[in-house]
């Protein structure tokens, strides 16, 4: 069973940082990078940062220049940086990544909260 950990969501006050890991767990599996996307409280989910298929990487507008998005390929890590928070980035925020067993699926974390304060 391959899973999708997430850590590192909390509270913090606007203009603060914090960083999120997205470890994948499991054997004998196959995993495209881990990508990151976010839910606020009545509205959609949103793709917040990802990598494209050469590598580099994409971000919501709204996180340009604040969030940065890394990956350690040895640990099947994901990891988003976010500095300069603010309470518009008051989420639950969720790890994505596409893996391959017998059939390529989409697997979800369990989502973490970020909660941002004025």
């Amino acid at each position: 069973q391959v899973q999708l950990v997430e850590s590192g969501g909390g509270l913090v006050q606007a203009g603060e940082s914090l960083r999120l890991s997205c470890a994948a767990s499991g054997s004998g599996f196959r995993i495209n990078p881990q990508d990151w996307f976010r839910q606020a409280p009545g509205k959609q989910r949103e793709l917040v940062a990802g990598f494209t298929s050469g590598g580099s990487t994409n971000y919501a507008d709204s996180v340009k220049g604040r969030f940065t998005i890394s990956r350690d390929n040895a640990k099947n890590t994901v990891y988003l940086q976010m500095n300069n928070l603010n309470p518009e980035d008051t989420a639950v925020y969720y790890c994505h990544a596409r893996i391959f067993t017998t059939t390529w699926r989409d697997v979800w974390g369990q989502g973490t909260q970020v909660t941002v304060s004025s």
